[in-house]
């Protein structure tokens, strides 16, 4: 088992700030509370960056919104300080987890996701029920659920 050091100031430097700060903007330039923060960018991060240092950072509130897609859902985002955060300890983190996970994982993961699920689900479904000519059945269950 290989052990890691000094993560929490790999996460933490300025330049891991910044670099997360490209990752989270894409695509969102026209939102204002992004504007809001890029236009104190390198102010903004030298604070986040302090806050963490000094171990005094805390994680805003929480904003909720609704949107139709096609159904009604509420939906909560973070700030975006801390969506930098997010995507600052996602690229110092996710290298080290990401070979540890099990192929058929899907959830949360660059390259993977919802459809490549299904489809993936649908081909082992055709394979084990030799093209629908066995039954196969399927457990779902949420485990936070159903170990109450």
């Amino acid at each position: 088992m290989k052990i890691y050091r000094d993560l929490f100031n790999l996460i933490i430097s300025p330049e891991n700030l910044f670099s997360a700060w490209d990752a989270f903007e894409k695509g969102k330039q026209n939102k204002q509370d992004v504007q809001r923060f890029e236009w104190n960018l390198e102010e903004n991060i030298f604070e986040l960056h302090r806050d963490l240092k000094g171990k005094i950072y805390k994680h805003g509130p929480y904003q909720g919104f609704y949107i139709r897609d096609p159904k009604q859902r509420h939906i909560h985002k973070a700030t975006v300080r801390d969506r930098v955060l997010h995507h600052a300890v996602f690229a110092v983190l996710n290298p080290i987890f990401e070979p540890t996970f099990i192929p058929n994982s899907f959830s949360c993961r660059i390259g993977k996701g919802t459809h490549k699920g299904v489809d993936i689900l649908e081909k082992l479904t055709r394979k084990i029920s030799r093209n629908n000519f066995n039954l196969c059945f399927f457990i779902n269950f949420l485990r936070r659920r159903f170990f109450k």
